[in-house]
Protein backbone atom coordinates (compact mmCIF):
# COMPACT_ATOMS: atom_id res chain seq x y z
CA UNK A 1 0.00 0.00 0.00
CA UNK A 2 1.26 3.57 -0.73
CA UNK A 3 2.62 5.72 1.97
CA UNK A 4 2.00 9.54 1.34
CA UNK A 5 4.36 12.32 1.58
CA UNK A 6 4.20 14.84 4.76
CA UNK A 7 3.29 17.65 4.35
CA UNK A 8 4.31 19.96 1.51
CA UNK A 9 4.81 22.95 4.38
CA UNK A 10 6.93 20.17 6.27
CA UNK A 11 10.95 21.03 6.05
CA UNK A 12 13.20 18.31 4.11
CA UNK A 13 16.55 18.39 5.58
CA UNK A 14 18.54 17.78 3.00
CA UNK A 15 18.99 20.83 0.63
CA UNK A 16 18.93 19.85 -3.09
CA UNK A 17 22.12 21.95 -4.56
CA UNK A 18 23.03 23.64 -1.35
CA UNK A 19 19.45 25.10 -1.69
CA UNK A 20 17.22 24.67 1.63
CA UNK A 21 14.32 23.12 -0.08
CA UNK A 22 10.41 24.42 1.97
CA UNK A 23 8.66 22.09 0.82
CA UNK A 24 7.82 19.03 -1.44
CA UNK A 25 4.88 18.03 -3.56
CA UNK A 26 4.20 15.21 -6.08
CA UNK A 27 1.68 15.45 -8.83
CA UNK A 28 -0.60 13.04 -6.64
CA UNK A 29 -0.97 14.91 -3.76
CA UNK A 30 -1.46 18.02 -5.89
CA UNK A 31 -4.38 16.06 -7.38
CA UNK A 32 -5.25 14.99 -4.02
CA UNK A 33 -6.31 18.33 -2.72
CA UNK A 34 -7.47 20.27 -5.90
CA UNK A 35 -9.86 17.07 -5.66
CA UNK A 36 -10.76 16.82 -2.23
CA UNK A 37 -8.71 19.06 0.38
CA UNK A 38 -10.13 16.17 2.98
CA UNK A 39 -9.35 13.60 0.58
CA UNK A 40 -5.54 15.15 1.00
CA UNK A 41 -5.46 15.57 5.27
CA UNK A 42 -6.63 11.66 5.62
CA UNK A 43 -3.93 10.36 3.02
CA UNK A 44 -1.05 12.96 4.12
CA UNK A 45 -1.45 14.18 7.14
CA UNK A 46 -3.68 11.52 9.29
CA UNK A 47 -1.92 8.98 7.07
CA UNK A 48 -4.83 6.97 7.58
CA UNK A 49 -5.11 3.01 6.09
CA UNK A 50 -6.77 2.62 2.54
CA UNK A 51 -8.87 -0.82 1.49
CA UNK A 52 -6.47 -2.35 -1.08
CA UNK A 53 -8.77 -2.11 -4.63
CA UNK A 54 -8.57 -5.03 -6.83
CA UNK A 55 -8.25 -2.80 -10.12
CA UNK A 56 -5.51 -0.22 -8.55
CA UNK A 57 -3.55 -4.04 -7.72
CA UNK A 58 -3.95 -4.93 -11.42
CA UNK A 59 -2.45 -1.62 -12.22
CA UNK A 60 0.61 -2.23 -10.13
CA UNK A 61 1.23 -5.98 -11.32
CA UNK A 62 0.76 -4.51 -15.26
CA UNK A 63 3.20 -1.85 -14.57
CA UNK A 64 5.68 -4.30 -13.13
CA UNK A 65 5.17 -6.30 -16.21
CA UNK A 66 6.02 -3.50 -18.93
CA UNK A 67 8.36 -1.82 -17.15
CA UNK A 68 10.22 -5.21 -17.01
CA UNK A 69 9.30 -6.28 -20.81
CA UNK A 70 11.94 -3.59 -22.24
CA UNK A 71 14.71 -5.68 -20.02
CA UNK A 72 13.66 -8.65 -22.64
CA UNK A 73 15.77 -8.36 -25.90
CA UNK A 74 13.12 -6.84 -28.96
CA UNK A 75 12.31 -9.87 -30.35
CA UNK A 76 11.13 -11.79 -27.23
CA UNK A 77 8.56 -8.43 -26.44
CA UNK A 78 5.71 -10.49 -27.50
CA UNK A 79 1.53 -10.94 -26.38
CA UNK A 80 2.94 -14.62 -24.81
CA UNK A 81 6.14 -13.39 -23.08
CA UNK A 82 4.26 -10.81 -21.04
CA UNK A 83 1.26 -13.40 -20.28
CA UNK A 84 4.10 -15.53 -19.00
CA UNK A 85 5.30 -12.93 -16.78
CA UNK A 86 2.22 -11.83 -15.22
CA UNK A 87 2.67 -14.32 -11.81
CA UNK A 88 6.33 -13.23 -11.50
CA UNK A 89 5.15 -9.83 -11.44
CA UNK A 90 2.39 -10.95 -9.00
CA UNK A 91 4.45 -12.65 -6.90
CA UNK A 92 6.81 -9.40 -6.25
CA UNK A 93 4.27 -7.63 -5.15
CA UNK A 94 2.49 -10.13 -2.46
CA UNK A 95 5.95 -10.24 -1.37
CA UNK A 96 5.72 -6.32 -0.47
CA UNK A 97 2.02 -6.85 0.66
CA UNK A 98 1.31 -9.94 1.54
CA UNK A 99 -1.91 -9.00 2.71
CA UNK A 100 -2.88 -8.07 -0.91
CA UNK A 101 -3.66 -12.28 -0.68
CA UNK A 102 -7.23 -11.29 1.15
CA UNK A 103 -8.41 -10.00 -1.80
CA UNK A 104 -9.04 -13.52 -3.60
CA UNK A 105 -11.25 -16.01 -2.37
CA UNK A 106 -9.59 -18.77 -0.81
CA UNK A 107 -8.09 -22.08 -2.49
CA UNK A 108 -10.61 -24.29 -2.39
CA UNK A 109 -10.25 -27.91 -1.16
CA UNK A 110 -9.59 -30.74 -3.94
CA UNK A 111 -9.55 -27.48 -6.43
CA UNK A 112 -5.80 -28.14 -6.76
CA UNK A 113 -5.09 -24.66 -7.91
CA UNK A 114 -6.26 -21.00 -7.15
CA UNK A 115 -9.68 -19.66 -6.30
CA UNK A 116 -11.99 -18.64 -9.13
CA UNK A 117 -11.79 -14.82 -8.46
CA UNK A 118 -8.48 -14.97 -8.70
CA UNK A 119 -8.34 -16.30 -11.74
CA UNK A 120 -10.80 -14.29 -13.19
CA UNK A 121 -8.40 -11.36 -12.08
CA UNK A 122 -5.66 -12.56 -13.60
CA UNK A 123 -7.63 -13.21 -16.60
CA UNK A 124 -7.98 -9.68 -16.31
CA UNK A 125 -4.75 -8.74 -15.72
CA UNK A 126 -3.97 -10.50 -19.49
CA UNK A 127 -6.61 -8.49 -21.24
CA UNK A 128 -5.21 -5.30 -20.18
CA UNK A 129 -2.02 -6.64 -21.38
CA UNK A 130 -3.72 -7.21 -24.64
CA UNK A 131 -4.90 -3.88 -25.07
CA UNK A 132 -1.35 -2.71 -24.96
CA UNK A 133 -0.01 -4.37 -27.87
CA UNK A 134 -2.92 -3.48 -30.10
CA UNK A 135 -1.58 0.42 -29.29
CA UNK A 136 2.29 -0.24 -29.66
CA UNK A 137 4.76 -2.73 -30.67
CA UNK A 138 7.53 -2.54 -28.02
CA UNK A 139 9.49 -4.93 -30.17
CA UNK A 140 9.83 -1.19 -31.99
CA UNK A 141 10.65 1.03 -29.03
CA UNK A 142 14.01 1.46 -26.93
CA UNK A 143 12.71 3.30 -23.88
CA UNK A 144 15.58 5.86 -22.71
CA UNK A 145 14.39 5.33 -19.47
CA UNK A 146 11.55 3.91 -17.05
CA UNK A 147 10.56 4.25 -13.97
CA UNK A 148 12.55 7.65 -13.98
CA UNK A 149 12.59 9.69 -10.89
CA UNK A 150 12.48 13.24 -11.70
CA UNK A 151 12.42 16.28 -9.09
CA UNK A 152 12.84 20.33 -9.62
CA UNK A 153 13.44 23.12 -7.04
CA UNK A 154 11.63 25.88 -8.06
CA UNK A 155 12.64 29.52 -7.07
CA UNK A 156 10.22 29.47 -4.11
CA UNK A 157 12.08 26.89 -2.76
CA UNK A 158 9.06 23.73 -3.45
CA UNK A 159 10.50 20.33 -4.56
CA UNK A 160 8.34 18.83 -7.80
CA UNK A 161 8.69 15.33 -7.28
CA UNK A 162 7.57 11.83 -8.81
CA UNK A 163 8.57 8.98 -11.00
CA UNK A 164 7.97 9.02 -15.10
CA UNK A 165 6.62 5.47 -16.04
CA UNK A 166 8.42 6.62 -19.69
CA UNK A 167 11.06 8.18 -21.37
CA UNK A 168 11.25 7.74 -25.29
CA UNK A 169 13.95 10.44 -26.50
CA UNK A 170 14.33 10.38 -30.09
CA UNK A 171 17.81 10.85 -31.80
CA UNK A 172 17.12 14.34 -32.50
CA UNK A 173 16.63 14.99 -28.65
CA UNK A 174 12.41 15.03 -28.98
CA UNK A 175 11.55 13.52 -25.64
CA UNK A 176 8.00 11.95 -25.34
CA UNK A 177 6.51 11.12 -21.06
CA UNK A 178 4.62 8.15 -21.87
CA UNK A 179 2.45 7.08 -19.06
CA UNK A 180 0.07 3.83 -18.70
CA UNK A 181 -3.13 3.65 -17.45
CA UNK A 182 -4.93 0.61 -16.87
CA UNK A 183 -8.46 2.26 -16.66
CA UNK A 184 -10.61 4.06 -19.38
CA UNK A 185 -9.37 7.17 -20.96
CA UNK A 186 -11.85 10.17 -19.87
CA UNK A 187 -14.26 11.88 -21.04
CA UNK A 188 -13.34 15.11 -22.77
CA UNK A 189 -14.64 17.33 -19.92
CA UNK A 190 -12.42 15.41 -17.74
CA UNK A 191 -9.11 15.18 -19.71
CA UNK A 192 -7.87 18.59 -18.47
CA UNK A 193 -7.67 16.71 -15.33
CA UNK A 194 -6.17 13.72 -16.83
CA UNK A 195 -2.94 15.96 -18.43
CA UNK A 196 -2.15 17.74 -15.24
CA UNK A 197 0.35 14.95 -14.20
CA UNK A 198 1.66 15.00 -17.59
CA UNK A 199 2.24 18.33 -17.73
CA UNK A 200 3.56 18.25 -14.10
CA UNK A 201 6.34 15.50 -14.95
CA UNK A 202 6.96 17.74 -18.20
CA UNK A 203 7.38 21.05 -16.25
CA UNK A 204 10.37 18.78 -14.02
CA UNK A 205 11.89 17.73 -17.10
CA UNK A 206 11.66 21.05 -18.98
CA UNK A 207 13.44 22.57 -15.45
CA UNK A 208 16.40 19.79 -15.46
CA UNK A 209 17.01 19.33 -18.43
CA UNK A 210 16.18 22.73 -20.57
CA UNK A 211 13.92 20.89 -22.86
CA UNK A 212 10.25 21.00 -23.38
CA UNK A 213 9.00 17.33 -23.90
CA UNK A 214 7.71 17.54 -27.50
CA UNK A 215 5.00 14.60 -26.52
CA UNK A 216 2.89 13.64 -23.37
CA UNK A 217 0.91 10.26 -23.96
CA UNK A 218 -1.46 8.66 -22.16
CA UNK A 219 -1.99 4.93 -22.91
CA UNK A 220 -5.33 3.87 -21.56
CA UNK A 221 -5.48 0.14 -21.45
CA UNK A 222 -8.84 -0.35 -20.02
CA UNK A 223 -10.54 0.61 -23.65
CA UNK A 224 -7.18 0.41 -25.41
CA UNK A 225 -7.16 4.31 -26.30
CA UNK A 226 -3.92 7.00 -26.25
CA UNK A 227 -4.72 10.38 -25.45
CA UNK A 228 -1.60 12.57 -26.58
CA UNK A 229 -1.23 16.36 -25.72
CA UNK A 230 2.04 18.47 -27.32
CA UNK A 231 2.52 21.26 -24.55
CA UNK A 232 4.80 24.44 -25.15
CA UNK A 233 6.65 26.48 -22.70
CA UNK A 234 3.19 29.01 -21.66
CA UNK A 235 1.36 25.35 -20.78
CA UNK A 236 4.13 24.87 -18.61
CA UNK A 237 4.49 28.18 -16.99
CA UNK A 238 0.76 28.12 -16.44
CA UNK A 239 1.24 24.65 -14.30
CA UNK A 240 3.95 25.75 -12.50
CA UNK A 241 1.66 29.04 -11.28
CA UNK A 242 -0.90 26.38 -10.72
CA UNK A 243 1.36 24.42 -8.44
CA UNK A 244 2.66 27.26 -6.55
CA UNK A 245 -1.08 28.29 -6.13
CA UNK A 246 -2.10 24.83 -4.96
CA UNK A 247 1.37 24.77 -2.48
CA UNK A 248 0.28 27.99 -0.86
CA UNK A 249 -3.13 26.89 -0.40
CA UNK A 250 -2.19 23.29 1.09
CA UNK A 251 0.05 25.40 3.94
CA UNK A 252 -2.98 28.06 4.59
CA UNK A 253 -5.30 24.51 5.24
CA UNK A 254 -2.73 23.56 7.52
CA UNK A 255 -2.01 26.89 9.27
CA UNK A 256 -5.91 27.55 9.76
CA UNK A 257 -6.94 23.57 10.36
CA UNK A 258 -9.53 23.91 7.28
CA UNK A 259 -9.41 20.38 5.40
CA UNK A 260 -13.08 21.12 4.46
CA UNK A 261 -14.56 18.15 2.25
CA UNK A 262 -15.48 18.31 -1.82
CA UNK A 263 -17.81 16.37 -2.68
CA UNK A 264 -18.24 14.91 -6.12
CA UNK A 265 -18.46 11.43 -7.97
CA UNK A 266 -15.35 10.36 -7.05
CA UNK A 267 -16.54 10.22 -3.54
CA UNK A 268 -18.16 6.76 -4.25
CA UNK A 269 -14.85 5.51 -4.70
CA UNK A 270 -13.33 6.99 -1.19
CA UNK A 271 -12.18 4.83 1.45
CA UNK A 272 -12.66 7.68 4.12
CA UNK A 273 -16.51 8.44 4.08
CA UNK A 274 -16.96 7.22 7.08
CA UNK A 275 -15.35 9.62 8.55
CA UNK A 276 -16.35 12.30 6.10
CA UNK A 277 -18.42 14.88 7.26
CA UNK A 278 -20.17 15.29 4.04
CA UNK A 279 -21.81 11.57 4.99
CA UNK A 280 -22.62 12.10 8.54
CA UNK A 281 -18.64 11.14 9.82
CA UNK A 282 -16.26 12.62 12.23
CA UNK A 283 -12.87 13.17 11.33
CA UNK A 284 -10.12 12.27 13.87
CA UNK A 285 -8.14 14.94 15.92
CA UNK A 286 -4.88 16.46 13.53
CA UNK A 287 -2.01 14.47 14.56
CA UNK A 288 0.39 16.59 17.06
CA UNK A 289 3.94 15.78 15.64
CA UNK A 290 7.31 17.29 14.60
CA UNK A 291 8.21 18.34 11.20
CA UNK A 292 10.19 15.35 9.39
CA UNK A 293 11.74 14.62 5.98
CA UNK A 294 9.02 14.41 3.44
CA UNK A 295 8.85 10.67 2.35
CA UNK A 296 7.58 10.17 -1.48
CA UNK A 297 4.99 7.28 -2.09
CA UNK A 298 6.41 4.18 -2.46
CA UNK A 299 3.97 1.37 -3.62
CA UNK A 300 4.70 -3.06 -3.30
CA UNK A 301 6.70 -2.34 -7.08
CA UNK A 302 9.37 -0.53 -5.40
CA UNK A 303 8.05 2.68 -7.20
CA UNK A 304 8.46 6.16 -5.62
CA UNK A 305 4.96 8.56 -6.48
CA UNK A 306 4.18 5.88 -9.34
CA UNK A 307 1.10 8.67 -8.44
CA UNK A 308 -0.64 5.20 -8.79
CA UNK A 309 0.58 2.69 -6.20
CA UNK A 310 -1.38 -0.60 -4.66
CA UNK A 311 -4.79 1.46 -3.80
CA UNK A 312 -4.22 3.56 -6.57
CA UNK A 313 -3.59 2.62 -10.08
CA UNK A 314 -6.65 2.94 -12.89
Amino acid sequence: MSSSDPSPAERRSTPVDGVEVLGALSPSRAGDFMTCPLLYRFRTIDRLPEEFSPDAVRGTVVHKVLEDLFDLPAVARTPDQARAMLPGAWKEVLEQEPLLSDLFAPVLEGSGGAGLHFDTWLASCETVLEKYFSLEDPRRIEPAERELYVEALLESRLLLRGFVDRLDVAPNGMIRVVDYKTGRSPGEMFEAKALFQMRFYALVIWRTRGVVPAMLQLVYLGNGEILRYAPDEADLLATERKVEAVWHAIRLAEETGDWRPSPSRLCSWCSYQALCPAYGGTPPPLPTREPQVPAPDVDPAGDIDSDEGVTGRM
